[in-house]
């Protein structure tokens, strides 16, 4: 896999570091990033899943009345 190199400000590293429990900046910010491609997986199963919902529920011919 390619590797990239990003300069980010010290502080910010550290209280991700923190936050993470991590000792390696590389480590935390890489944690933060493949959470944050997880979290918008997830999102996109859900927003799927409920539109999926809506177009059925739509396709459905109405019932009868009477």
């Amino acid at each position: 896999m390619a590797k990239v190199t990003v300069t980010l400000d010290a502080e910010l590293v550290v209280e991700v570091m923190v936050l993470a429990g991590v000792g390696s900046p590389q480590d935390a910010v890489e944690l933060v990033v493949r959470d944050y491609i997880a979290r918008g997986h997830r999102t996109e199963a859900r927003t799927a899943t409920r539109d999926e919902h809506l177009t059925t529920a739509e396709a459905a011919p109405p019932e009868p009345q009477g």
